[in-house]
């Protein structure tokens, strides 16, 4: 199972820039972009987090639409000057183990689908037909990755593995007994890999 932002792509700094820009806008309010400060790091998480602070609740349903809208546009607006890339080598290890009889492979995303699904177009990734959750289907991460092994056509695993890049993509890992493969250096991992371009570093942390 995959995350998407920092892990399959890089689009880190403009997914965030867009989202809080997109805040902003329909708000007029600055959001606090200290993530590791809110509870549920996902679109929709941080965005009830945000709204329950600045008094809110009452819009919840207006704002989450507006907010989703506007973040959208300004996402395409990007990756019309500036098309997403990949993480090294990640479109091909994921064909790779598509491939593979003895390999179910799922994405569990913090971000909205509507999103999500533009950058990994944008960068070249095919993911028709794989399993597919995000902050669209539930607030709280681990129920995201919950969600999306539900809809794999195979549920009965011997192990389950997230492939994520940040400490929220860990914990939730750890909370629901996957195990866990760092991608990039954004914390210490005892598996990590900087990037797919050797297959090979990632299949051995999956015990093949």
């Amino acid at each position: 199972m995959f995350d998407i932002d920092g892990t399959l792509i890089e689009s880190c700094d403009f997914d965030a820039d867009c989202y809080s820009e997109a805040i902003k806008n329909v708000t007029g309010h600055e959001l606090n972009t200290d993530w590791a400060s809110y509870k549920n790091i996902t679109d929709a998480g941080i965005l009830d987090e945000f709204i329950s602070e600045h008094d809110l609740t009452d819009q919840r349903d207006f704002l989450h639409k507006n907010v989703k809208e506007s973040f959208v546009q300004l996402v395409q607006a990007h990756l019309e000057v500036s098309p997403a890339r990949e993480v090294d080598g990640a479109i091909d290890f994921l064909r790779q183990l598509q491939l593979r009889t003895d390999v179910e492979v799922a994405i569990a995303t913090g971000g909205w689908e509507e999103t999500a699904r533009i950058k990994l177009h944008s960068a070249g990734f095919d993911i028709s037909g794989l399993a597919f959750a995000s902050s669209s289907d539930a607030i709280e991460r681990t129920k995201v990755m919950q969600l999306s092994e539900s809809r794999c056509s195979n549920t009965l695993f011997i192990s389950k593995t997230y492939f994520g890049d940040g400490v929220w993509d860990k914990q939730a890992s750890e909370n629901l007994s996957y195990n866990f493969i760092l991608v990039g250096n954004k914390l210490l991992h005892s598996k990590q890999i900087d990037n797919f371009q050797s297959p090979e570093a990632a299949l051995i942390h999956l015990g093949m």
